[in-house]
């Protein structure tokens, strides 16, 4: 194992004291011995986790090692041994991850009275223990509890196993009835979940037991099945199925899928045709379609989900309709409408419509943030939007904060390469901190290199800010040539790395991206090629300088094929040159703005809103001449014929 081998260097080489971070001395060959304990709990040595606790006993590793030890004996240690471990001051995650487990354990052995005893004491939020804790007090307070369950009930996401025993419950009990069973299944189905409403869908009456393989039929081929399906004589099951096979067909194409509505449609109730057309919107808008608002309006007063009334909005800003922005935003639940992208576009909305007052009074609301719609609420409102004075912080505080163990523990785990541990150990840490403390943390972590935790505390301060640790910029002097190589706006190049990997070295994403620049190996293969870089290999992809060099020629070539445009190369950068040209209308140029509220994938639009509105900042903090970010964002000018022929992967 590679922490192995690590740690038994570390033993070998380690000096009398090594010196943990914060200037704290750590007993010699605390890190190896650390190292071995963890592999000797991964591997199931408990033995060999016994010999190593007495080296580790006083150190910051101490509740790790105490909790491996527990853990491994979960079922058989004396609960009084877990309670006292329990009681610890709770400076680190791994306490409430025991506290988790044991609930976990308490509840299937059905010992409810202990399990109500610990479960108010749980920090992190658990959906099982939630059902769990619903357990124990249908033990005291029966149909309350199911009334409360129902409440987990309405949504198109899986519960957890636990959950359904009380869902089951309170079907029989009634508290739950069918038509609740069809919603589900019905939520489910939009949210593409089939083998969930397939799960509830053993729930209908028996007569419906032909219903989970129709799903199955046209999950596969909806085609086939539409075709198939003898839908003049469809009961209730048969007519869902088909409006879920038409939307899978409106997800391929919605002329496919309307040219079928039209010879099947008189077999469906009005609701039905309703709500037909309200799905069709919904993926006409995020295929930009221009007919999206005409199927919006053909659903009339059908009930929209969140999603259904965004895309809405989002089709009517396409279409530049200001006044169907407006009633769209208004037919928004009061969370969502709340949110800052649909305050800014009403705002928006209602400028163009001549409410300029109004208009104003949402600007001034959004203004004071520092986002993306902060930024251009300041703009609208012809204010510089500038950062804000730099609070730096005291020295007495950051010493203070320092000292902390969950701190050091962070960092020292943070050394040893343990990225997740460390990441959970830190944000634990600075959970309940204030701006001040923020700030102290945020020094901190900068001072060790560990940025993305840096940044993370920075972002979280409200009233005191310094921007200088929530944009940091490491690296520039190794960034300066493959910059001024490719010709390429340092500014953007940071924001667009700060969003990338939070200038953490070691970042690895789930999809295989590598490095600052998170760089896929075929695209780095690709660029290396296109360089002449001779001898590369994936290896060298996590080497600094090798990564922001094909990052940045990569960057480069993608701007160059989509119009030296900023807000295109960036969203070429996230989802393919191909994707970002295909996203532009094919007639008439688009606002900057618009065309990334309108991105159909919901992490590319994040992704451009913060990689631009990063660029924003560092384009003030490296003090570039002053570019509001709607000046950046600009106009997208309309597709022109053919396709970026680049790799759409990086």
């Amino acid at each position: 194992m590679k922490n192995a081998l690590l740690a038994t260097l570390l033993l070998l080489i380690a000096p009398a004291y090594a010196r943990a971070p914060g200037g704290i001395d750590a007993p010699a060959g605390a890190d190896a011995a650390f190292l071995a304990a963890r592999d000797d709990f991964r591997t199931g040595d408990a033995a060999g986790l016994d010999r190593l606790y007495p080296r580790l006993s006083s150190t910051l590793y101490e509740p790790y090692v105490a909790y491996y030890s527990l853990h491994m004996h979960l079922s058989t240690e004396n609960p009084d041994d877990i309670r006292k471990f329990l009681a610890r001051p709770a400076d680190t995650p791994v306490i409430d991850k025991l506290r988790g487990e044991w609930l976990k354990q308490l509840a299937n052995n059905q010992q409810w009275d202990a399990f109500t005893d610990e479960y108010p004491h749980l920090v992190n939020e658990d959906p099982e223990l939630l059902c769990d804790s619903l357990q124990a007090r249908r033990t005291v307070q029966p149909r309350g509890a199911l009334i409360e369950a129902r409440r987990l009930w309405t949504t198109g996401e899986a519960n957890p196993e636990d959950c359904m025993p009380l869902f089951d419950a309170a079907l029989a009990a009634g508290v739950i009835g069918e038509s609740d069973v069809w919603a589900r299944i019905r939520l489910a189905l939009e949210a593409g979940n089939v083998t969930l409403a397939k799960q509830f869908a053993t729930r209908l009456p028996a007569q419906y037991f032909r219903f989970p393989p129709m799903l199955d039929q046209a999950y596969a081929n909806p085609g086939r099945f539409l075709s198939t399906a003898d839908l003049a004589h469809a009961g209730p099951a048969e007519r869902l199925a088909a409006l879920f096979a038409l939307r899978r067909l409106a997800k391929q194409s919605p002329d496919i899928a309307l040219a079928r509505w039209d010879k099947i449609a008189s077999y469906f109730a009005e609701a039905e045709q309703l709500y037909f057309y309200g799905w069709l919107g919904y993926e006409g808008a995020r295929a930009q379609d221009d007919r999206a608002l005409q199927w919006y309006q053909q659903a009339k007063d059908a009930p929209l989900a969140p999603p259904q009334l965004a895309w809405r909005a989002r089709a009517a800003l396409r279409a530049l309709n200001w006044r169907e922005v407006v009633t769209s935003i208004n037919a928004m639940p009061p969370y969502q409408r709340q949110r800052e992208a649909w305050r800014y576009w009403k705002g928006r909305a209602l400028e163009a419509l001549g409410w300029r007052d109004q208009a104003a009074d949402l600007f001034r609301g959004l203004s004071s943030g520092y986002g993306y719609y902060g930024q251009l609420a300041a703009n609208e409102l012809a204010q510089p939007g500038d950062t804000p004075g730099p609070h730096r912080a005291d020295p007495a505080i950051v010493q203070q904060v320092q000292a902390q163990p969950g701190i050091q523990r962070a960092l020292a785990l943070y050394r040893l390469a343990l990225y997740p541990e460390a990441a959970r150990e830190w944000a634990w840490a600075i959970r309940d901190y204030d701006d001040k403390h923020l700030l102290a943390a945020s020094e901190i972590a900068q001072r060790n290199g560990v940025y993305d935790r840096s940044i993370e505390a920075a972002e979280r301060t409200r009233q005191l800010h310094d921007f200088n640790l929530r944009y940091p910029a490491p690296y520039r002097a190794e960034m300066q040539q493959p910059v001024r190589d490719n010709d390429l706006d340092e500014a953007w190049v940071y924001g667009l790395m700060r969003q990338e990997s939070r200038f953490a070295l070691h970042a690895n994403s789930v999809v295989g991206a590598s490095g600052l620049m998170q760089i896929m190996p075929a695209t780095a293969r690709w660029v290396a090629h296109k360089m002449g870089l001779k001898h590369y290999h994936n290896a060298l992809l996590t080497e600094l300088g090798t990564n922001l060099k094909l990052g940045t020629y990569y960057l480069k070539s993608v701007l160059s094929r989509l119009d030296n445009n900023p807000v295109l190369a960036s969203a070429a950068y996230n989802a393919g040159p191909s994707r970002a040209d295909q996203w532009r209308d094919d007639r008439r140029p688009l606002e900057g703005a618009i065309y990334i509220e309108t991105i159909p994938f919901d992490e590319t639009r994040d992704y451009v809103k913060k990689v631009m509105s990063n660029t924003a900042y560092y384009s003030r903090l490296f003090g570039q001449p002053a570019i509001s970010l709607k000046q950046r964002l600009g106009v997208i000018p309309p597709r022109t014929a053919g396709d970026p022929a680049m790799a759409d992967e990086r």
